[in-house]
């Protein structure tokens, strides 16, 4: 597990530096675009099943081109149109879901679902396309990533060789207390590394809590995603990445902290 784990890191990180230093903000915003497909797919195969995922597969292909415009307009930076489109997205399944209503069929609850994975998946990966286009992106994305990553890896290897406490078994009796605690050391030593070579301007303490945010935020996507995956009776949510499992399995931690990574860049730590 830990060799394939390793082995997928490193294909892949070649293509993700490459794309996001050399690609540009439009390639990389369609890479993000297929992100928000697959992340998707693999939502919707957790919290449906074969037969609902049949029965609602027009509805499934409205979530993605939905997901799709979301994120172009991100790109073209139509903020005001976003919340458009997520009304339009309610209404336009509420006016599939009338006409191929049945009473077998639970539609208003795949209606809640759908809605759902609008705002989990292309909504929060909008402000990753944003932070790329923001002043010194580049910097910020690889910034975002890396204190992800590191919490991630650390609070992964702490729970597997020191883990006793359990920190949310309900949710996930894998995580624990200890690794908690290394991911968050992780995130704070690795970042503060990171600022003080790549972004020297911030205010050490704005950064330092920053930091903090982020190493409580972003594993708390891991868990929401282990809770979809709990609730859908499934262990990963794909099997596309050997070692990791699927996208979703790949990214959960980087939905939640995307999101405060580009408020914290916008808005407080240049402050």
């Amino acid at each position: 597990m830990h060799l394939k784990r390793w082995i997928t890191s490193f294909a892949a990180l070649p293509f993700i530096i490459f794309l996001i230093y050399k690609g540009g903000a439009f390639w990389f915003t369609i890479f993000i675009c297929f992100i928000s497909i697959a992340g998707l797919r693999e939502y919707f195969r957790i919290a449906l099943n074969s037969a609902e995922v049949n029965q609602f597969r027009l509805l499934i292909c409205l979530s993605y081109l939905t997901g799709i415009i979301i994120i172009l307009f991100s790109y073209w930076k139509f903020f005001n149109l976003i919340s458009l489109v997520i009304a339009f997205h309610l209404v336009a399944s509420g006016i599939m879901a009338v006409i191929s209503y049945k009473k077998e069929l639970n539609l208003t609850d795949f209606i809640a679902k759908s809605m759902l994975g609008i705002l989990y998946l292309p909504v929060l990966l909008s402000f990753i396309v944003l932070l790329r286009n923001s002043t010194d992106g580049i910097t910020w994305i690889f910034f975002l990533l890396c204190i992800v990553f590191v919490g991630d890896t650390g609070a992964f290897y702490t729970g597997s060789y020191l883990g006793r406490h359990k920190l949310c078994p309900l949710v996930s009796p894998g995580k624990t207390v200890e690794g908690a605690v290394g991911g968050m050391a992780a995130v704070l030593v690795t970042g503060s590394f990171f600022k003080f070579f790549f972004l020297p301007d911030l205010h050490w303490a704005g950064s330092l809590f920053f930091l903090l945010c982020i190493g409580i935020i972003a594993p708390m996507g891991d868990l929401f995603e282990s809770m979809l995956k709990r609730e859908g009776g499934i262990k990963d949510s794909g099997a596309c990445l050997p070692g990791h499992g699927g996208i979703l399995d790949r990214i959960d931690a980087l939905l939640f902290a995307a999101l405060p990574v580009y408020y914290f860049k916008v808005y407080l730590l240049r402050g």
